[in-house]
């Protein structure tokens, strides 16, 4: 008998600037994400202040799933899904993000999709703002630097709370905040790159405008959860974190209090913020090492106190291992700095692969918070072939997820509240850290290739029907 609770929410997970496409079609304005160029683990994609003509912008088409969505549901409804998360953009609503008035044509589309998933008992899961910021909004505000956004942003969740009453009830305010902690999140998390053009990791590290921008961000997430609960008190409101799990390269006293600090800057930092409605003590020591405290209005301590959300949903994909020496120090990780761990295997892209530390992570969390969890994006990104007869045998998916998933169930029988799992590109997309194609995860392949051409053709991969399985069976069949 499983150890999952009955109304286990399986499902999978994309993001509409990495699948939609439709880039501005139907009164849709350009994003953050509309900016980027294509790139590939070895080169990375750049970020630019106008559309360069004869240059591949992956988001422009993705996988078109703006007019494949019908389809794609219903292969998705085949698999056993119990909830699909997804975001909407931003910028099919308002195309600015300052306009008063909403693109209906938007609305519509989003009405009709989710309609599609309850037609299959689906439970659309919605990120409110999943790294498309209206550019507009950069170009005049340098992103979430400007308080002006908090009233753009909540006139956006007022829009949409309101139209999709009765078709969503599982909302996610911000995807993967606390990468503005890091210099690639000045890009795709808050928007603070003004003026600049050029790779995606280059960006001019201006720590304290990130800083700035997460304490908007928090406030306009605290006050749409406020205004949720409120007026719409069938609403669940979570958080999504990219969970950083690390250990200590070694046992050296300096190894473990560095861990500690990456811990809390990294995870708890944005975590506490929006589970437990305050800054954390140890904040002050961040806001020193990152050039100064956020300026705070008065009343902007109690928003937060009455904004916490309801459930904590994060992404894991890798760990790592932190040390104070800076001689062993080179990248590794999801995004993040470390050095890489020797009991571990990596991915093709040097993402090391490690089950158990998300038994690990999900026990640290809920032993902190102690509120229901969610794993929202796993999943392992690869190369896939298509072989002579049509098939493609992804067994390395297949075991990356089943290890998981194992760990998952783990964690439950240790005591904690999990909710849900949603595996990250359920059907292949555009990969966010590299624009490119290749770097499939998806049950579902995607005829799309990196230099723009395919025929967008959808075919099952093996772990198609693995999932399928997993479902139908409450995670007791992962063989």
């Amino acid at each position: 008998m499983s150890v999952l609770r009955e109304d286990f929410l399986w499902g999978g997970a994309v993001a509409a600037n990495q699948c939609e496409g439709a880039w501005d079609l139907d009164g849709k304005g350009p994003s953050v994400s509309d900016m980027c160029t294509n790139g590939s683990h070895k080169v990375p994609k750049r970020v630019t202040a106008v559309i360069e003509p004869d240059t591949l912008y992956p988001s422009h088409e993705a996988i078109d799933f703006y007019h494949h969505y019908k389809e794609d549901i219903a292969l998705f409804a085949e698999m056993g899904f119990k909830t699909f998360r997804t975001s909407i953009n931003w910028t099919r609503i308002f195309p600015t993000g300052m306009e008063d008035t909403p693109n209906e044509k938007g609305l519509a589309f989003y009405e009709d999709m989710f309609k599609e998933c309850k037609k299959y008992g689906i439970e659309p899961l919605v990120t409110i703002s999943h790294y498309e910021l209206p550019f507009a909004l950069v170009e005049k505000y340098n992103g979430w630097e400007g308080r002006e956004l908090i009233d753009y942003y909540m006139n956006y969740c007022k829009t949409i709370f309101a139209r999709y009453e009765g078709l969503v009830k599982y909302w996610l305010t911000f995807n993967e905040i606390n990468c503005g902690m890091s210099t690639f999140g000045s890009i795709l998390s808050t928007g603070t790159f003004k003026g600049y053009s050029g790779s995606m990791f280059d960006v001019p590290d201006r720590p304290a405008e990130r800083i700035q921008a997460l304490h908007h961000m928090f406030v306009a997430s605290a006050k749409a959860v406020k205004y949720a609960h409120e007026n719409y008190p069938d609403y669940k409101l979570g958080c999504m974190i990219a969970f950083s799990a690390s250990y200590p390269y070694t046992c050296s006293p300096d190894d473990v209090i560095k861990n500690q600090y990456e811990m809390r800057k990294s995870n708890w930092y944005c975590g506490d913020v929006h589970v437990r409605g305050a800054y954390p003590a140890f904040a002050k020591s961040i806001w020193k090492q990152m050039g100064g405290a956020p300026k705070m209005e008065e009343g902007d301590e109690a928003i937060l106190l009455e904004g916490k959300v309801d459930f904590y949903s994060f992404s894991y994909y890798v760990s790592s291992c932190v040390t104070a020496d800076p001689e062993k120090l080179k990248g590794g990780g999801n995004l993040f700095m470390g050095v890489p761990n020797p009991y571990l295997k990596a991915s093709d892209w040097g993402w090391q692969i490690d089950p158990q530390g998300l038994r690990y992570t999900l026990n640290e969390l809920y032993d902190r918070y102690r509120i229901p969890l969610m794993v929202v994006e796993n999943g392992l990104g690869a190369f896939d072939k298509i072989e002579e007869d049509g098939s493609i045998n992804d067994d390395y998916r297949i075991d990356y997820l089943r290890e998981h998933i194992r760990q998952m169930e783990l964690a439950v029988e240790d005591g904690v509240d999990l909710m849900g799992y949603t595996p990250w590109g359920c059907i292949d997309l555009v990969s966010a850290s590299t624009g490119e194609m290749a770097k499939r995860y998806g049950f579902i392949y995607v005829e799309k290739y990196d230099d723009g051409t395919g025929s967008l053709a959808r075919r099952k991969k093996k772990s198609f029907d693995w999932y399928k399985k997993v479902i139908a069976s409450n995670g007791d069949d992962l063989d």
